[in-house]
């Protein structure tokens, strides 16, 4: 039996049965052209599950196959498919996803080491272990170099016709300066509700660990809230439960956090700006079928709202309107922005 392709932006993956019908197994191969925006740190996913077997609950394990390691395939309900539109999520998976965090915080970067586990960053990329504003530069520096810079040709004037140019870094910089120093933990880096999977027992998996990382706990914390998009009342509580398991775990983890997590959001909402305005201008267009106009109207709405998220942070003067934002994109296509580099 083989399933698939399976949703999924950066991948195709396909679910297959194993001889004998005995294990479910995850087939990946990374897309053809994708832009990744997001640093990763570990040199294999499958061998930091490996390593991670035995600290973190429920994680897929890894099944050697022909030399191989594939990922054993989690049955159950994403946490997003099963809540629909609903933003609460039920106490049950709450708990679990603050238990989540207090097992992440015990892992160390020393630790990781002892386990072997090779990392791909450059030590240029490595912040010293507490140096929060230092691991924060780096992915200012990313987004710089690897998504705006890399990109510049190809989506610089639509940038700019937004208003988003170069020196949108330095005010990013200015506005999330000045953080509080932090014991490093392991970071999971994208835990939303696509990545959340509650099986038939109501145990909840925690799957796509490939932009793990080691940092800022609190960095974590900002990353997680920015994408679950809880109710103000449970995403505050959420803030409460973890400061209150990170802090028995390695007092000093959520150090500052008053003051930290809003720029943590704030850098959050920056980054997207980055990463939304490509992504929404090449889902405009398709091979062989052109302009994708019908599309346009829900592009410009998407842009406006990501924009206007990050305004302050980014130092611009105005967003502009949904028309101004359409007409920057048909600009943009029309110049040849729409056809491959």
């Amino acid at each position: 039996m083989v399933k698939g392709p399976l949703k999924g932006y950066h991948h195709e993956t396909y679910v297959l049965c194993l001889p004998g019908g005995s294990r479910i197994v995850k087939v990946r191969e990374p897309r053809a052209e994708i832009l990744w925006f997001d640093r990763r740190c570990f040199q294999s996913e499958e061998q930091l599950l490996r390593a991670l077997h035995g600290q973190i609950t429920r994680i897929p394990d890894i099944l050697d196959v022909e030399g191989m390691g594939l990922q054993g395939f989690i049955e159950g309900r994403t946490v997003g498919r099963s809540l629909l539109w609903h933003r609460r999520v039920p106490d049950t998976v709450f708990d679990q996803i603050v238990e989540l965090f207090r097992e992440m915080a015990r892992i160390t970067p020393d630790m990781l080491s002892r386990l072997s586990v090779r990392r791909r960053c450059e030590e240029k990329d490595l912040a010293d272990d507490g140096d929060s504003e230092g691991f924060l530069e780096r992915l200012i520096v990313f987004s710089e170099e690897q998504v705006f810079g890399k990109n510049y040709e190809r989506f610089g004037a639509l940038f700019g016709e937004l208003g988003v140019e170069s020196e949108s870094f330095i005010r990013l910089r200015k506005h999330v300066s000045g953080l509080r120093e932090r014991p490093f933990c392991l970071l999971h880096g994208d835990l939303h509700r696509q990545n959340l999977i509650v099986d038939a027992s109501g145990q909840l998996w925690t799957i796509d660990w490939e932009l793990a990382m080691l940092g800022d706990p609190l960095y974590d914390l900002a990353t997680h809230q920015y994408l679950m998009r809880y109710p103000a009342d449970q995403g505050r509580r959420m803030t409460q439960e973890w400061c209150r398991v990170v802090e028995r775990i390695r007092p000093g983890s959520s150090r500052g956090w008053e003051q930290d997590l809003p720029l943590l959001l704030d850098f959050k909402k920056a980054q997207s700006v980055f990463t939304d305005v490509i992504r929404v201008s090449q889902s405009l267009v398709r091979d062989g079928a052109g302009f994708q106009w019908t599309g346009l109207p829900w592009a410009a709405l998407k842009l406006q709202r990501v924009l206007g998220n990050a305004a302050e942070t980014l130092g611009l003067d105005e967003v502009p309107g949904r028309s101004q934002i359409m007409a920057a994109l048909v600009h943009w296509y029309r110049a040849g922005g729409g056809a491959r580099p």
